[in-house]
């Protein structure tokens, strides 16, 4: 299974909603908040300016798209 992360920030409801979603998968994941300037530097070396930006194994994802989710996971749909 590869490493997730999500870059996240404070009331961003489609952060919540990929936390939740990988909750309900049992999928594992490290959440690192932009507020902490570290992450956010980091997030900014992938040239990610918005949240959530979610990187999977070696592949950074710049919007939500549950298919590749999915597919890089490999989960089931629902």
């Amino acid at each position: 299974m590869p490493n997730v992360v999500i870059y996240t920030q404070n009331d961003c409801p489609p952060c919540q909603f990929v936390k939740n979603y990988l909750d309900h998968h049992h999928i594992a994941y490290t959440e690192k908040n932009i507020s902490n300037s570290q992450y956010r530097n980091e997030m900014i070396d992938f040239d990610a300016f918005s949240t959530p930006f979610i990187l999977i194994g070696d592949t950074p994802m710049y919007q939500v798209d549950i298919d590749k989710i999915n597919t890089l996971l490999d989960i089931d749909k629902d």
